[in-house]
């Protein structure tokens, strides 16, 4: 199904251009991805280091520290990404 777009030069079933503003810059990783990345891997080394006896783990300290981290993790990254933005634009409004 294809919509019509005025600014895109094409009809309903004209022509459209692949990529009409030209290539674009890549966008940083987001935040939430990369924190989600983090705690499967640390998980991830939990239940290794667990299973090869080296350390005798509790589940629920482990749940309760991953979730404060990834918390913290989360506001932090938000609140550098919303100054990161705020350079960027003219008016300086978040």
């Amino acid at each position: 199904m294809d919509s019509y777009d005025p600014l895109a030069g094409g009809g309903p079933s004209g022509p459209h251009p692949a990529n009409p503003a030209g290539p674009q810059a890549s966008s940083p990783a987001r935040v939430g991805t990369v924190v989600w990345g983090l705690i499967v891997l640390a998980l991830a080394a939990l239940i290794i280091i667990s299973r090869l006896g080296l350390v005798a783990l509790n589940g629920t300290y482990v749940l309760i520290g991953l979730m404060i981290g990834a918390g913290a993790a989360l506001v932090i990254g938000g609140v550098l990404s919303a100054r990161g933005r705020d350079k960027d634009s003219f008016t300086r409004k978040s």
